[in-house]
């Protein structure tokens, strides 16, 4: 009998001596045989590590169990440590943690090296490049339930996510917390926004200590007192809850995930098998370097919609900047602003310079009242307004080359546009609305009924509005939705989103709009997360309509802009009167593309100045653009970048000698001449200042 019980027992554990759970092996240890005492002493804690390095070797992954059998990670770069050991698991509604008592119950590991092409982007060709390892763990009691771990490490940092494989022991569950940990290695300074503060994602960044942060949106970044620049974020964000960071403590920040709604306080109600979106980790010497990151990207399914050729960047003009100068008004009334003749306006300076669309807001009922307090359950998306002749104008614009963007605030109220979405988006496809601006505002953190901005829920009706929008050929530039984690490759009519304060704070924030600094943090921050439509392109800097406020930058900056904040729709908010003044400075938004080869940086540093060179999609033009924060300095570009054989046209908006964005902000000058990839341009910026560069070859 004694000798059934050793055999069953050595056969356990070869399967621990591979899989090693030590807190297993010594509830083993009782058993009275001095041949698996020695089997259980050998049974080290490296078997229970595992490790995997991107292509470069820079960054490395590992992987251990601990004594508990909890699931860790580090992540190290150029054997620098980044993150220390950090915990991984769940807690779960109804059930036992799901986060120890587990062993390694299979690894495999793979290698991914290929190239895909974006439809439109800021890169037209990326490379898809990692070691994978994927980690199969299973609890030693109870149920016994499975949870794997996929890591993908790449040369700019690493990623991870959980699956919960088809089994028995557990279907359908509810995550009450996601236990994920960023144990900083290194103290550090972070740029960040609050999360769940009544204005989703617009705020200013904070510029603080770690142990400073409540609760912050990512991407978060982050310098540490070492140098590093890291970034925490996350990619393919589906069917689950937006993933914020709380300070725990020390240099430790932990994954919180949105509450579902005002009643239920699980985060996440799954059936397995399913897949968490992926916790991102990039890291790099500085920050320039993770600004042509497309690790999110990367890890997000191909494109699902087969031919997106109907799926077109452009620059557009539109009836909204006139409303936040409260020239016009969204309601009805005699300022309303969306009437046919003052569309009709618009379709015309659209068609005389070239642009693709014209954005209408208030076109439609529902307006009326105090429709951002939880009263957007009365817009109506197929009933315009009387004074909106929709017919007329669908014809009238397609005559003349240009389509009309739709929009769809729904303050909101997602239950009623959900009831309505079929028909709005038949009802755009019907009146040639090839893309349409979705809108959600609201007063607090709460939709209209009772779920939480960006919570499960929310996640799941963003998708749905993408994918019913694809089904009409609509493409979709979503304000007050779900921060970007790359699912424009997934979906590509998903083409730009806002996700940050634009240019409407400029208007009539109380604090006085955005300050000089705020475009040169958002390249370091918003937009490594994907295309930001900000609204570039106010002339009329000091806005008189507005005493109380006026455009923190030079106009030279607002041209530089357009370069500068990446979105393959680009809109010139200005009204048309103010670009009229300016021809040949408006000259330059004519011509500047939205569709780009690849983008390049040339300079800056996170909130005081960046530089960016971008090349036209199958072009032989560049556009550069600089911005500075409030201080005057002169930047240096160098156009090494550009074919060495080819000389170039350079012309040049810049600020003027004078220019200053508070006392002389539209003073600006335009000049052109020769240049190669040997040369460099010395450009002295104003405070809040910029430049805009076009580079043309030259035919020799």
């Amino acid at each position: 009998m004694l000798r059934i019980i050793a055999k069953t027992v050595i056969g356990s554990l070869r399967i621990v001596a591979v899989q090693c759970n030590r807190r297993f092996v010594r509830a083993m240890s009782f058993v009275p045989i001095a041949g698996l005492i020695v089997l259980l002493s050998a049974c080290g804690s490296q078997a229970n590590r595992f490790s995997a390095k991107s292509p470069s070797g820079d960054v490395a992954l590992d992987f251990e169990l601990n004594e508990s059998g909890s699931p860790e990670y580090r992540v190290s770069y150029k054997d620098q440590q980044v993150i220390l050991p950090s915990g991984l698991g769940f807690l779960l509604d109804g059930e036992s943690p799901l986060k120890e008592g587990f062993i390694v119950s299979k690894v495999s590991t793979a290698k991914v090296d290929d190239t895909w092409e974006q439809p439109w982007g800021e890169q037209r060709l990326i490379r898809n490049h990692y070691a994978e390892l994927l980690i199969r763990l299973q609890e030693i009691a109870g149920d016994k339930r499975q949870l794997n771990l996929r890591f993908r490490v790449f040369d700019e940092g690493v990623a991870f996510r959980y699956e919960f494989p088809q089994q028995s022991s557990l279907t359908t569950f509810k995550v009450m917390d996601e236990l994920t940990e960023f144990n900083l290695a290194d103290a550090a300074d972070i740029w960040w926004t609050p999360a769940q503060a009544g204005n989703q994602y617009e705020y200013l960044y904070n510029k603080t200590s770690l142990n400073e942060v409540t609760l912050a949106h990512t991407p978060a970044t982050l310098k540490t007192e070492n140098g590093l620049a890291v970034v925490l974020h996350e990619a393919a964000l589906f069917n689950y809850s937006t993933m914020n960071l709380r300070h725990v403590d020390g240099n430790q920040l932990k994954a919180e995930l949105v509450p579902f709604s005002k009643t239920e306080s699980f985060k996440a109600a799954l059936s397995a098998p399913f897949n968490t979106p992926w916790r991102t980790i990039k890291v790099a010497e500085s920050e320039n370097d993770l600004v042509t990151s497309y690790m999110e990207l990367n890890l997000n399914e191909p494109n699902k919609l087969g031919d997106v050729s109907w799926v077109n960047p452009g620059k557009y003009i539109g009836i909204w900047w006139e409303l936040h100068l409260n020239k016009g008004t969204w309601e009805q009334g005699e300022k309303h602003a969306a009437t046919t003749q003052n569309t009709k306006k618009y379709i015309d300076f659209a068609a005389e310079h070239g642009f693709a669309g014209v954005l209408v807001e208030g076109w439609n009922y529902g307006w009326d009242g105090e429709w951002w307090n939880h009263g957007g359950g009365a817009f109506n998306f197929t009933k315009p307004y009387p004074d909106y002749d929709i017919d007329y104008l669908t014809k009238y614009a397609k005559d003349k080359g240009v389509f009309i963007i739709g929009h769809h605030e729904t303050g909101a109220e997602t239950d009623n546009y959900e009831k309505q979405l079929e028909d709005a988006y038949a009802y755009l496809e019907a009146h040639g609305m090839k893309a349409v601006k979705t809108g959600y505002v609201e007063s607090g953190e709460l939709l209209t009924n009772g779920n939480y901005h960006h919570g499960q829920s929310f996640v799941q009706h963003a998708e749905k509005v993408i994918q019913t929008a694809a089904k009409h050929h609509v493409m979709v530039v979503a304000h007050e939705t779900v921060k970007d984690t790359g699912e424009r490759r997934t979906y590509p009519n998903m083409i730009s989103r806002e996700v940050a304060r634009g240019q409407e704070y400029n208007a009539w924030s109380e604090d006085g709009g955005n300050p000089p600094n705020h475009t040169t943090i958002l390249p370091y921050t918003r937009m490594l997360s994907g295309p930001m439509d900000f609204t570039p392109g106010v002339f009329n800097i000091s806005l008189p309509e507005r005493p109380d406020n006026q455009v923190n930058t030079t106009l030279a900056k607002q041209l530089a802009l357009y370069v500068v904040v990446y979105s393959p729709v680009q809109m010139a908010c200005d009204l048309p009167e103010n670009y009229e003044a300016h021809p040949d400075a408006f000259q330059f938004i004519k011509d500047v593309a939205v569709d780009w080869e690849t983008s390049i940086v040339l300079g800056g540093e996170i909130g005081e100045y960046f530089a960016v060179a971008r090349q036209v999609r199958n072009g032989d033009e560049w556009y550069v653009g600089a911005v500075t924060n409030e201080k005057a300095r002169t930047v240096d570009l160098a156009l090494a970048f550009l074919p060495v054989d080819t000389r170039f046209t350079a012309t040049i908006y810049r600020d003027a000698k004078d220019a200053d964005y508070k006392a002389n902000p539209t003073a600006y000058v335009i000049e052109s001449k020769t240049v190669s990839a040997k040369d460099s341009l010395k450009i002295d910026l104003a405070t809040s200042g910029g430049v805009a560069v076009k580079l043309t070859p030259i035919d020799e």
